[in-house]
Parts: structure tokens; C-alpha cells; sequence
């Protein structure tokens, strides 16, 4: 079985095509800018080199339309037509409460979404938008939603709930529901491939650290709690957001500054986090040139942000009762030894111990743990794309 798997988002669009029988990625790009002025598709044939076309990109139908060309392609694609892609599989961010695993999509699946598009605003309408756009271009085609948020549906109530009114619970849904959940369930089962020990028996911490950032804490498979929330507002400082923060922040600063909600919601998720402390990037590679430069705001950026993961790393230590590894992953955990070994190297006194020579490594599965750590350091990449792909073929199979 041949898989697409497509990650919308409001001006770009990211896609793999999968041969299921090996899992082997056939083709994988990026359309990037659409709507904009520059705007460009970025495809790869197997290993090969990228292939870059430019063209104007008005919208995602213009996109997906040009990712089927990419692919069909004779000189550069991987099927002759679209008729032998199985399968479609989509990364959905939100499903609130309604999905707790992947579904085929169907109409009741696509007013369950638009229902959650107050609760994921930046998110599911792009989404939403990549579905019916897929669907109108290959209506002959089953599809498949992929949720961010399912994996963590297994968090207990007292992990989940805030201290608000049960009312407002029952009313809005406000609630944590976590995110990035295909990446750490992804990690967790590959870790547990590591230690050669079965998942159902591990307490892992899984730090998903990219410019959008989440710990998981972990026990037999199962999420159990998280630091992103109701929205990904919420736990780590980001590269744009503010993460955690005293909630009467908010209106004060609405009120000084006479924010509207949408601006302050803006503010919060756009102009807050690593960008407005450093005031230089919101790219960690250009935040540690310039504290390597000198510039003390990008240091202090830097201190807040290894302090904030290893705050998490603790707590969850103590929600789990102890834990076997924790996991790095994503653009900034896969690539950046030194956010893992300043994370690493106050948290001596749970058993976590790193060789800074197997740390020198960059998006490899390693162990970086020294022989008498008692904690495990796991380096793994990160591989949301093969977890949607691999749902979409088991729901397939089973209709």
C-alpha cells in the first residue's frame, strides 16, 4: 500500500508518500508561502537531491495540486497517477474530547473538527482546508485523521482538569489536552525498542523541544500528563510563545496596552518567548551565537529555557515515581547538544549522567547515558509522518 501523508498549516504544506509493504519514505516535500509572494514547492525523490519549483501558490488547492504534478511527475515523481496512492493520511491538531485514536474521516469526523476550530484556531483550519481539498482531488480515495491531541487522552482526570467551575468544563471543554502527541508516542515506542525492554513496563519523559516545545511524562505507554494545555499556550517557553505564565497577566496587559482578545492572543502565541527575550531571534542557532557573542539577553533566554524543561523533567520525574529514561526529540532536541547537556546537568541527583562525547551528535538514535547513569539519556528522531502513515494503513486495512 502506497500512503500520503499531508500536514497542512495556513501557509505551507508538508508532505511524505510511504511504501507501507517497507516503510520506506518514497517521496517527501515542502510547499512553502502559499498565498504569498515567493512561493515555492520543495521536492525529494527518494534520496535523491531536492528538486525546487517555483510558482505563484494562491491557496492549498493550488498547493496540492502542484504536489500531485511533483509526484506524477516523469522525471521527478513516484507513481504514474494517483490512482495507486491507497490512502491518505492528515495530521488534525485538535479533536477535543470527541477522538482518543486516528478515524476515517467522514462527514460527522469533519463537523466534530470545525467544532474545534475555537479551541485550535491557528491550527485546525488549515487543516480542515488540506482535508477538503484532498477529498475534492482524490474523492476515490479513503482519508485518515491523525490527531495531535489523541495520544494524551489516557491523562487522569486530576491531571487534566483545572481548578475552574465543573460548569465551565462541561460548557467550553477547557481542559489540558496536550499536543505534539503523534511525536511522543512515536519516541516512546522507540525507546522502548532501545532499551530492549517492553514499553508497557518503562516510565519515560519525553521532551519534544522544537520551536513549538511539550514534555510527556509517560508510564507504560500511556501519557499521563503534559505540558502543553487547552491550547499549546501553555508549559515551555517557545520560540514565539510565552508559555507558562500568572493568568493575570493577560488582562493586565490588555488593559495597558488596549488589546482586544485577538490581539492579546496573537501577542501571546506570536511576539512573546525566546524572540521577545533575546529581542535578536526566535531560532535558537542565532540566540546561542549571540550569547556566545556576549549579549546578555540571549543568555538569560537561553537560562530561562534550560531551567523551564528541567522544571518540567523534575515534576514529571515525581508524577511517574521515578523513571527509567528521558527522551530528546525534534528540530532543537535532535540537534542542539547543548540544550541537552544543560538540561542534562543539574539533574545529577535523579541518576542522569550524559557522556559529553556521545552527546557531539546530531539528529542520530543514540544512548547518550555514561555506563553508570541509572537514568537513560535517549537521543531519537522524531517520525510523526510514519505514525500517521502506519494509522492510515491500519484503518484502511480494517474497512
Amino acid at each position: 500500500m502506497k500512503v500520503l501523508v499531508i500536514n497542512c498549516g495556513s501557509s505551507s504544506l508538508k508532505y511524505q508518500v510511504f511504501d507501507m509493504a517497507n516503510e520506506s519514505v518514497l517521496a517527501k516535500g515542502l510547499v512553502e508561502k502559499i498565498g504569498l509572494e515567493g512561493s515555492f514547492l520543495k521536492h525529494r525523490r527518494g534520496e535523491e537531491g531536492n528538486k525546487l519549483i517555483e510558482a505563484p501558490i494562491e491557496n492549498h488547492e493550488v498547493a496540492i495540486n502542484l504536489v500531485i504534478e511533483a509526484l506524477t511527475s516523469a522525471q521527478h515523481g513516484v507513481v504514474k497517477t494517483m490512482a495507486e496512492i491507497q490512502a491518505v493520511g492528515h495530521r488534525v491538531v485538535h479533536a477535543g474530547e470527541k477522538y482518543a485514536a486516528s478515524v476515517l474521516i467522514t462527514a460527522e469526523v469533519m463537523e466534530a473538527l470545525r467544532e474545534c476550530v475555537e479551541l485550535a484556531p491557528l491550527h485546525n483550519p488549515p487543516n480542515i482546508m488540506g482535508i477538503e481539498v484532498c477529498s475534492k482531488l482524490m474523492p476515490n480515495v479513503k482519508h485518515v485523521a491523525v490527531f495531535d491531541t489523541a495520544f494524551h487522552q489516557t491523562m487522569p482526570e486530576h491531571a487534566y482538569r483545572y481548578a475552574l467551575p465543573h460548569a465551565y468544563y462541561e460548557k467550553y471543554g477547557i481542559r489540558r489536552y496536550g499536543f505534539h502527541g503523534t511525536s511522543h508516542r512515536y519516541v516512546s515506542e522507540r525507546a522502548a525498542a532501545m532499551l530492549e525492554k517492553p514499553l508497557a513496563e518503562l516510565k519515560l519523559i519525553t521532551c519534544h523541544l522544537g520551536n513549538g516545545a511539550s514534555v510527556a511524562a509517560i508510564a507504560g505507554g500511556q501519557s499521563v500528563d503534559t505540558s502543553m494545555g487547552f491550547t499549546p499556550l501553555e508549559g515551555l517557553i517557545m520560540g514565539t510563545r510565552s508559555g507558562d505564565l500568572d493568568p493575570a497577566i493577560v488582562p493586565f496587559l490588555m488593559e495597558k496596552e488596549q488589546m482586544t482578545p485577538e490581539q492579546a492572543n496573537n501577542f501571546f502565541n506570536k511576539k512573546c518567548g525566546m524572540i521577545a527575550l533575546s529581542e535578536v531571534s526566535s531560532d535558537f542557532r542565532v540566540i546561542e551565537d549571540a550569547a556566545m557573542a556576549g549579549d546578555r539577553k540571549s543568555q538569560l533566554a537561553l537560562d530561562m529555557y534550560y531551567y523551564r524543561v528541567r522544571k518540567y523533567v523534575g515534576a514529571y520525574a515525581a508524577a511517574l515515581g521515578g523513571v527509567d529514561a528521558i527522551v530528546f526529540t525534534a528540530g532543537l532536541g535532535e540537534n542542539s547538544p547543548e540544550v541537552r547537556e544543560e538540561v542534562c546537568k543539574h539533574l545529577g541527583f535523579m541518576g542522569v549522567e550524559i557522556d559529553l562525547s556521545k552527546n557531539k551528535v546530531r539528529g542520530k538514535e543514540v544512548d547518550l547515558s555514561t555506563a553508570k547513569a541509572s537514568v537513560k539519556v535517549l537521543l531519537i528522531p522524531t517520525n510523526e509522518e510514519l505514525i500517521i502513515a502506519r494509522d492510515t494503513k491500519e484503518l484502511v486495512d480494517a474497512h
